[in-house]
């Protein structure tokens, strides 16, 4: 009975420092040392025991949640424990729109061989070159657009 008693304040309390803790490393040993508990009281007091055991780590798991989620962030350590703003930006350029680039003449900024970097009116894009190898400041003229890059030729 202690042992099962022991395993499941151990649970709980790792369940509850992954709050602090993040990681899931925590949780995954605080669930399995609940279910410990659970195959020992299902061992110990047979299967109404266990099933009880059982309703008791969720009940606990469920209280926790909700102190965690719901009560925890409302306080002044919450407060500083929980992210209220988020990041903005994006990993890439906004992809080119099609109808103002695709005829339009402009110059490599790094080799092409075959991808680099093209500017084609005042905008730097990823550029991907069908004539081979082209050194930087090579003029360019835009064939079409493919994802996030610029399919170019070399123009005379």
């Amino acid at each position: 009975m202690n042992l099962i008693l022991l395993l499941f304040l151990v649970g709980v309390l790792l369940l509850a420092f992954e709050v602090i803790v993040p990681g899931g490393i925590l949780g995954a040993i605080g669930g399995l040392a609940l279910l410990a508990g659970v195959v020992l009281s299902f061992i110990d007091f047979g299967a109404l025991g266990g099933i009880l055991s059982l309703l008791a780590a969720g009940l606990l798991v469920l209280v926790m949640v909700l102190v965690e989620f719901v009560l925890l962030p409302r306080t002044a350590i919450g407060r500083r424990l929980f992210l209220h703003a988020a990041i903005g930006g994006a990993s890439q350029p906004p992809p080119a729109d099609a109808a103002a680039v695709v005829g339009a003449v402009g110059t490599t900024v790094t080799t092409l061989a075959p991808t680099g970097y093209v500017e084609v009116n005042g905008r730097r894009y990823e550029g991907f070159s069908r004539s081979g190898l082209l050194e930087s400041g090579t003029p360019v003229r835009v064939d079409e657009v493919d994802n996030f890059r610029l399919i170019v030729t070399k123009t005379q």
